[in-house]
Protein backbone atom coordinates (compact mmCIF):
# COMPACT_ATOMS: atom_id res chain seq x y z
CA UNK A 1 0.00 0.00 0.00
CA UNK A 2 0.93 3.61 -0.41
CA UNK A 3 0.92 5.05 3.11
CA UNK A 4 1.26 8.53 4.57
CA UNK A 5 3.00 8.33 7.95
CA UNK A 6 1.97 11.09 10.35
CA UNK A 7 5.24 11.79 12.19
CA UNK A 8 4.96 13.93 15.31
CA UNK A 9 8.64 13.73 16.19
CA UNK A 10 8.02 11.29 19.02
CA UNK A 11 9.05 7.68 19.44
CA UNK A 12 5.62 6.15 18.71
CA UNK A 13 5.14 7.70 15.28
CA UNK A 14 8.79 7.02 14.41
CA UNK A 15 8.41 3.31 15.11
CA UNK A 16 5.03 3.17 13.35
CA UNK A 17 6.63 4.62 10.21
CA UNK A 18 9.58 2.23 10.50
CA UNK A 19 7.29 -0.80 10.80
CA UNK A 20 5.31 0.34 7.77
CA UNK A 21 8.53 0.60 5.73
CA UNK A 22 9.69 -2.78 7.03
CA UNK A 23 6.37 -4.32 5.94
CA UNK A 24 7.15 -3.29 2.36
CA UNK A 25 4.75 -0.38 1.99
CA UNK A 26 5.50 2.75 -0.04
CA UNK A 27 5.74 5.27 2.81
CA UNK A 28 5.94 9.06 2.83
CA UNK A 29 6.38 10.97 6.09
CA UNK A 30 4.54 14.14 7.01
CA UNK A 31 4.83 16.36 10.07
CA UNK A 32 1.85 18.50 11.01
CA UNK A 33 2.64 22.09 11.93
CA UNK A 34 -0.27 22.87 14.20
CA UNK A 35 0.83 26.07 15.93
CA UNK A 36 1.39 29.51 14.42
CA UNK A 37 4.26 29.90 16.91
CA UNK A 38 5.97 26.52 17.06
CA UNK A 39 8.84 27.80 19.20
CA UNK A 40 6.51 27.86 22.21
CA UNK A 41 5.02 24.37 22.23
CA UNK A 42 7.72 22.22 23.78
CA UNK A 43 8.90 22.20 27.36
CA UNK A 44 10.31 18.81 28.29
CA UNK A 45 7.40 16.39 28.11
CA UNK A 46 4.84 19.16 27.73
CA UNK A 47 3.48 20.31 24.42
CA UNK A 48 4.31 19.08 20.96
CA UNK A 49 4.56 20.21 17.33
CA UNK A 50 7.58 22.45 17.92
CA UNK A 51 10.44 23.08 15.50
CA UNK A 52 12.41 20.58 17.59
CA UNK A 53 9.74 17.96 16.93
CA UNK A 54 9.76 18.66 13.20
CA UNK A 55 13.53 18.20 13.14
CA UNK A 56 13.25 14.93 15.08
CA UNK A 57 10.65 13.64 12.61
CA UNK A 58 12.80 14.65 9.64
CA UNK A 59 15.83 12.83 11.06
CA UNK A 60 13.84 9.62 11.39
CA UNK A 61 12.50 9.98 7.85
CA UNK A 62 16.04 10.48 6.56
CA UNK A 63 17.20 7.35 8.40
CA UNK A 64 14.30 5.40 6.89
CA UNK A 65 15.04 6.81 3.44
CA UNK A 66 11.50 8.05 2.86
CA UNK A 67 10.24 11.37 1.48
CA UNK A 68 9.29 13.89 4.16
CA UNK A 69 7.07 16.98 4.14
CA UNK A 70 5.67 19.48 6.63
CA UNK A 71 2.01 20.36 6.29
CA UNK A 72 0.88 23.64 7.84
CA UNK A 73 -2.49 22.98 9.45
CA UNK A 74 -2.18 25.67 12.13
CA UNK A 75 -5.25 27.62 11.01
CA UNK A 76 -7.42 24.50 10.82
CA UNK A 77 -6.13 23.30 14.21
CA UNK A 78 -6.87 26.66 15.82
CA UNK A 79 -10.42 26.72 14.47
CA UNK A 80 -11.36 23.08 15.03
CA UNK A 81 -9.48 22.27 18.22
CA UNK A 82 -8.31 25.35 20.16
CA UNK A 83 -11.33 27.56 19.51
CA UNK A 84 -13.66 24.63 20.13
CA UNK A 85 -11.86 23.94 23.43
CA UNK A 86 -12.37 27.53 24.60
CA UNK A 87 -16.00 27.64 23.45
CA UNK A 88 -16.84 24.39 25.23
CA UNK A 89 -15.41 25.60 28.53
CA UNK A 90 -17.25 28.91 28.11
CA UNK A 91 -20.46 26.89 27.76
CA UNK A 92 -19.83 25.02 31.02
CA UNK A 93 -18.62 21.81 29.40
CA UNK A 94 -15.32 19.90 29.59
CA UNK A 95 -14.00 19.00 26.12
CA UNK A 96 -11.34 16.47 25.14
CA UNK A 97 -9.03 18.21 22.64
CA UNK A 98 -7.15 15.01 21.72
CA UNK A 99 -10.40 13.42 20.60
CA UNK A 100 -11.31 16.53 18.63
CA UNK A 101 -7.86 16.58 16.99
CA UNK A 102 -8.24 12.98 15.87
CA UNK A 103 -11.71 13.68 14.53
CA UNK A 104 -11.09 16.99 12.79
CA UNK A 105 -7.37 17.01 11.96
CA UNK A 106 -5.65 13.63 11.75
CA UNK A 107 -8.55 11.64 10.32
CA UNK A 108 -10.41 14.37 8.48
CA UNK A 109 -8.09 17.08 7.16
CA UNK A 110 -5.03 14.80 6.87
CA UNK A 111 -6.79 11.65 5.70
CA UNK A 112 -8.88 13.56 3.16
CA UNK A 113 -5.79 15.24 1.74
CA UNK A 114 -3.82 11.99 1.75
CA UNK A 115 -6.51 10.13 -0.18
CA UNK A 116 -6.83 13.02 -2.62
CA UNK A 117 -3.09 12.68 -3.26
CA UNK A 118 -3.42 8.97 -3.97
CA UNK A 119 -2.44 7.47 -0.62
CA UNK A 120 -4.34 4.42 0.54
CA UNK A 121 -4.20 5.16 4.26
CA UNK A 122 -2.59 7.15 7.05
CA UNK A 123 -0.34 5.34 9.51
CA UNK A 124 -0.01 6.76 13.03
CA UNK A 125 1.62 5.88 16.31
CA UNK A 126 -1.62 5.48 18.23
CA UNK A 127 -1.78 2.63 20.72
CA UNK A 128 -4.87 0.86 19.44
CA UNK A 129 -5.61 -2.14 17.23
CA UNK A 130 -7.59 -2.66 14.06
CA UNK A 131 -8.79 -6.21 13.51
CA UNK A 132 -11.02 -6.96 10.53
CA UNK A 133 -11.70 -3.24 10.28
CA UNK A 134 -12.87 -3.02 13.90
CA UNK A 135 -11.25 -0.76 16.48
CA UNK A 136 -9.98 -2.51 19.60
CA UNK A 137 -7.99 -1.60 22.69
CA UNK A 138 -4.20 -1.80 22.66
CA UNK A 139 -2.61 -4.79 24.34
CA UNK A 140 -0.83 -2.24 26.55
CA UNK A 141 -3.71 -1.17 28.79
CA UNK A 142 -1.66 1.64 30.30
CA UNK A 143 -1.10 3.26 26.89
CA UNK A 144 -4.39 2.39 25.20
CA UNK A 145 -5.74 5.27 23.08
CA UNK A 146 -8.91 3.67 21.76
CA UNK A 147 -10.93 6.15 23.86
CA UNK A 148 -9.76 9.15 21.83
CA UNK A 149 -10.17 7.25 18.55
CA UNK A 150 -13.76 6.12 19.18
CA UNK A 151 -15.10 9.23 17.44
CA UNK A 152 -13.88 7.88 14.08
CA UNK A 153 -16.32 6.39 11.59
CA UNK A 154 -15.92 3.02 9.92
CA UNK A 155 -14.92 4.82 6.72
CA UNK A 156 -12.16 6.74 8.51
CA UNK A 157 -10.91 3.62 10.25
CA UNK A 158 -10.70 1.93 6.85
CA UNK A 159 -8.11 4.58 5.96
CA UNK A 160 -6.06 4.13 9.14
CA UNK A 161 -3.16 1.88 10.08
CA UNK A 162 -2.10 1.43 13.74
CA UNK A 163 1.04 -0.76 13.85
CA UNK A 164 1.67 -0.36 17.59
CA UNK A 165 -1.53 -1.75 19.06
CA UNK A 166 -0.20 -5.28 19.45
CA UNK A 167 2.88 -4.29 21.48
CA UNK A 168 3.76 -2.57 24.73
CA UNK A 169 5.30 0.88 24.98
CA UNK A 170 8.43 -0.78 26.39
CA UNK A 171 8.75 -2.77 23.17
CA UNK A 172 8.23 0.38 21.07
CA UNK A 173 11.21 2.03 22.76
CA UNK A 174 13.27 -1.12 22.30
CA UNK A 175 12.54 -1.13 18.56
CA UNK A 176 13.51 2.54 18.33
CA UNK A 177 16.77 1.84 20.17
CA UNK A 178 17.53 -1.15 17.95
CA UNK A 179 17.23 1.12 14.92
CA UNK A 180 19.38 3.79 16.50
CA UNK A 181 16.66 6.44 16.57
CA UNK A 182 17.60 9.39 18.78
CA UNK A 183 13.95 9.65 19.86
CA UNK A 184 14.13 6.23 21.54
CA UNK A 185 14.40 7.86 24.95
CA UNK A 186 12.46 11.04 24.17
CA UNK A 187 9.83 11.82 26.80
CA UNK A 188 6.21 11.32 25.82
CA UNK A 189 4.14 14.46 25.40
CA UNK A 190 1.36 14.81 27.93
CA UNK A 191 -1.34 17.22 28.99
CA UNK A 192 -2.81 19.55 26.37
CA UNK A 193 -0.35 20.25 23.56
CA UNK A 194 -1.37 23.89 23.06
CA UNK A 195 -1.07 24.65 26.79
CA UNK A 196 2.60 23.75 27.31
CA UNK A 197 2.78 25.19 30.84
CA UNK A 198 -0.12 22.98 31.94
CA UNK A 199 -2.11 25.92 33.31
CA UNK A 200 -5.51 25.36 31.72
CA UNK A 201 -7.28 27.84 33.96
CA UNK A 202 -4.74 30.56 33.12
CA UNK A 203 -5.01 29.81 29.39
CA UNK A 204 -8.80 30.13 29.51
CA UNK A 205 -8.62 33.29 31.62
CA UNK A 206 -6.43 34.94 28.99
CA UNK A 207 -8.94 33.98 26.30
CA UNK A 208 -12.20 34.64 28.14
CA UNK A 209 -11.29 37.28 30.70
CA UNK A 210 -12.54 37.54 34.24
CA UNK A 211 -16.14 36.39 34.64
CA UNK A 212 -16.90 36.36 38.40
CA UNK A 213 -19.77 34.40 39.86
CA UNK A 214 -20.97 32.53 42.95
CA UNK A 215 -20.00 29.13 44.32
CA UNK A 216 -23.16 27.60 45.79
CA UNK A 217 -23.54 24.70 48.26
CA UNK A 218 -26.09 22.25 46.82
CA UNK A 219 -27.29 21.12 50.24
CA UNK A 220 -28.20 24.57 51.57
CA UNK A 221 -28.41 26.80 48.52
CA UNK A 222 -26.07 29.22 50.27
CA UNK A 223 -23.32 31.08 48.46
CA UNK A 224 -20.08 29.84 50.03
CA UNK A 225 -17.56 31.57 47.80
CA UNK A 226 -16.83 33.52 44.64
CA UNK A 227 -14.84 32.60 41.57
CA UNK A 228 -13.20 34.53 38.73
CA UNK A 229 -14.59 32.32 35.97
CA UNK A 230 -16.76 29.19 35.87
CA UNK A 231 -14.55 27.97 33.01
CA UNK A 232 -11.90 27.25 35.64
CA UNK A 233 -13.93 24.32 36.99
CA UNK A 234 -15.02 20.92 35.79
CA UNK A 235 -17.64 18.53 37.11
CA UNK A 236 -16.11 16.17 39.64
CA UNK A 237 -13.30 18.55 40.60
CA UNK A 238 -12.33 18.42 44.27
CA UNK A 239 -9.18 20.52 44.65
CA UNK A 240 -8.82 24.24 44.05
CA UNK A 241 -12.41 25.17 44.85
CA UNK A 242 -11.34 28.08 47.04
CA UNK A 243 -14.24 27.84 49.48
CA UNK A 244 -14.78 27.23 53.19
CA UNK A 245 -18.03 25.45 54.08
CA UNK A 246 -17.74 24.96 57.82
CA UNK A 247 -17.00 21.23 58.05
CA UNK A 248 -14.19 18.91 57.04
CA UNK A 249 -16.07 16.88 54.43
CA UNK A 250 -14.60 17.26 50.93
CA UNK A 251 -16.69 19.05 48.34
CA UNK A 252 -16.92 18.31 44.63
CA UNK A 253 -18.13 20.35 41.68
CA UNK A 254 -21.61 19.05 40.86
CA UNK A 255 -22.62 21.46 38.11
CA UNK A 256 -21.67 24.56 36.13
CA UNK A 257 -24.28 27.05 34.89
CA UNK A 258 -22.55 29.38 32.41
CA UNK A 259 -25.33 31.98 32.02
CA UNK A 260 -25.53 32.83 35.74
CA UNK A 261 -21.86 31.80 36.16
CA UNK A 262 -22.86 29.60 39.08
CA UNK A 263 -20.65 26.73 40.22
CA UNK A 264 -22.53 24.26 42.42
CA UNK A 265 -20.60 22.08 44.85
CA UNK A 266 -21.60 19.27 47.17
CA UNK A 267 -20.49 16.33 49.26
CA UNK A 268 -19.48 12.92 47.93
CA UNK A 269 -22.95 11.46 48.46
CA UNK A 270 -24.30 13.97 45.92
CA UNK A 271 -21.50 13.59 43.39
CA UNK A 272 -22.32 10.16 41.97
CA UNK A 273 -24.54 9.55 38.93
CA UNK A 274 -26.15 6.42 37.52
CA UNK A 275 -27.63 7.86 34.33
CA UNK A 276 -25.84 9.51 31.40
CA UNK A 277 -27.44 11.12 28.36
CA UNK A 278 -25.39 11.70 25.22
CA UNK A 279 -25.58 13.47 21.88
CA UNK A 280 -26.31 11.33 18.78
CA UNK A 281 -23.58 8.68 18.65
CA UNK A 282 -20.80 7.90 16.23
CA UNK A 283 -20.50 4.17 15.58
CA UNK A 284 -17.14 2.71 14.58
CA UNK A 285 -18.92 -0.13 12.79
CA UNK A 286 -22.51 -1.28 12.28
CA UNK A 287 -24.82 0.29 14.85
CA UNK A 288 -25.86 -2.21 17.50
CA UNK A 289 -29.51 -3.05 18.02
CA UNK A 290 -30.81 -1.07 20.98
CA UNK A 291 -31.36 -1.61 23.82
CA UNK A 292 -28.17 -3.53 24.49
CA UNK A 293 -25.59 -4.07 27.20
CA UNK A 294 -22.07 -2.67 26.95
CA UNK A 295 -19.21 -1.32 28.98
CA UNK A 296 -18.76 2.47 29.01
CA UNK A 297 -15.62 4.50 29.66
CA UNK A 298 -16.55 8.03 30.71
CA UNK A 299 -13.15 9.74 30.77
CA UNK A 300 -9.84 9.26 29.00
CA UNK A 301 -8.13 7.49 31.89
CA UNK A 302 -11.16 6.01 33.63
CA UNK A 303 -12.19 2.40 34.05
CA UNK A 304 -15.05 0.99 31.99
CA UNK A 305 -18.25 0.07 33.83
CA UNK A 306 -21.20 -2.07 32.70
CA UNK A 307 -24.26 -0.25 31.43
CA UNK A 308 -27.50 -0.65 29.56
CA UNK A 309 -27.66 1.37 26.34
CA UNK A 310 -31.02 2.70 25.21
CA UNK A 311 -32.05 5.01 22.39
CA UNK A 312 -33.17 8.46 23.55
CA UNK A 313 -36.00 10.42 21.95
CA UNK A 314 -33.63 13.16 20.74
CA UNK A 315 -31.45 10.76 18.76
CA UNK A 316 -28.86 10.42 21.49
CA UNK A 317 -28.24 7.62 23.93
CA UNK A 318 -29.43 6.93 27.46
CA UNK A 319 -26.86 4.99 29.48
CA UNK A 320 -27.99 3.31 32.69
CA UNK A 321 -24.87 2.60 34.72
CA UNK A 322 -24.55 -0.56 36.82
CA UNK A 323 -22.27 1.31 39.25
CA UNK A 324 -22.47 4.90 40.47
CA UNK A 325 -19.79 7.12 38.92
CA UNK A 326 -18.35 10.48 39.95
CA UNK A 327 -16.89 13.21 37.82
CA UNK A 328 -18.91 12.54 34.67
CA UNK A 329 -18.61 15.90 32.94
CA UNK A 330 -20.77 17.18 30.07
CA UNK A 331 -18.56 17.57 26.99
CA UNK A 332 -16.58 14.41 27.65
CA UNK A 333 -16.97 11.31 25.52
CA UNK A 334 -18.86 8.21 26.66
CA UNK A 335 -17.10 5.41 24.76
CA UNK A 336 -18.88 2.08 24.49
CA UNK A 337 -17.08 -1.25 24.39
CA UNK A 338 -18.60 -4.63 23.65
CA UNK A 339 -18.65 -6.85 26.74
CA UNK A 340 -18.79 -9.96 24.55
CA UNK A 341 -15.67 -9.49 22.43
CA UNK A 342 -12.21 -10.06 23.86
CA UNK A 343 -13.00 -8.99 27.44
CA UNK A 344 -14.53 -5.70 26.40
CA UNK A 345 -11.77 -4.52 24.04
CA UNK A 346 -13.98 -3.97 20.95
CA UNK A 347 -15.03 -0.33 20.48
CA UNK A 348 -18.67 0.09 19.47
CA UNK A 349 -18.73 3.88 19.28
CA UNK A 350 -19.22 6.97 21.40
CA UNK A 351 -21.54 9.80 22.28
CA UNK A 352 -20.68 13.17 23.81
CA UNK A 353 -22.07 13.52 27.33
CA UNK A 354 -24.90 16.05 27.48
CA UNK A 355 -26.34 15.47 30.94
CA UNK A 356 -26.18 13.16 33.94
CA UNK A 357 -28.54 12.27 36.74
CA UNK A 358 -29.55 10.01 39.57
CA UNK A 359 -33.09 8.94 38.74
CA UNK A 360 -35.20 7.61 41.56
CA UNK A 361 -35.95 3.95 41.00
CA UNK A 362 -39.37 2.65 41.93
Amino acid sequence: MRLLAAMSGGVDSAVAAALAVEAGHDVTGVHLALSPDRQTLRSGARGCCSVEDAHDARRVADELGIPFYVWDLAERFTEDVVDDFVAEYAAGRTPNPCLRCNEKIKFAAVLDRAQALGFDAVVTGHHARLADGQLRRSVDAGKDQSYVLAVLTAEQLAGAVFPLGSMTKKRVREIAAERGFAVATKADSHDICFIPDGDTRGFLARRLGEQPGPVVDAATGATVGEHAGAYGFTVGQRRGLGVAVGDSRPRYVLGIEPVSRTVTIGTADLAGVTEVRTAPPTWTGPAPALPCTAEVQLRAHGAAVPCEVRAADDGGLLLLLAEEQRGVAPGQSAVLYSPDAGCGDLVLGQGTVRATGRPVRA
